[in-house]
């Protein structure tokens, strides 16, 4: 699973794309989080425009991002939810727990308000 990394002013984009799963998938992205949280980024956008397929572990991975990065005073949003993604996410409840967006700019706007 690819991560590219960008940033918008103080927001760092992580694009994911392929298959998001148990083993690799899911370590890359908690290792990206914690190298973010050590150079002190804290405000993070998963852009999951490209996500093929996600797993109950990518899931709780994403989860555990969350988790992480609101105890260490950051935020982390979703952007571009695939509707598989979306289907996943509604069914496990955790649309009530994520900031989603469709639209980069807006997604963007929203850290500067929060």
């Amino acid at each position: 699973m690819p991560i590219e990394e960008r940033t918008s002013g103080a927001v760092t984009i992580l694009d994911l794309s392929g298959k998001v799963t148990l083993g690799a998938g899911d370590t890359m992205l908690k290792d990206k989080i914690h190298s973010l949280l050590y150079q002190g980024r804290k405000s993070v956008l998963l852009n999951l425009a490209q996500v093929q397929s996600l797993d109950s572990a990518a899931l709780g991975e994403i989860v555990s991002a969350y988790t992480t990065m609101t105890r260490e005073g950051g935020t982390v949003k979703l952007l571009n939810l695939t509707t598989r993604v979306q289907n996943l996410l509604s069914i496990t409840k955790l649309l009530t727990v994520f900031d989603t967006y469709d639209n980069e700019a807006e997604a963007l706007r929203s850290f500067k308000v929060s």
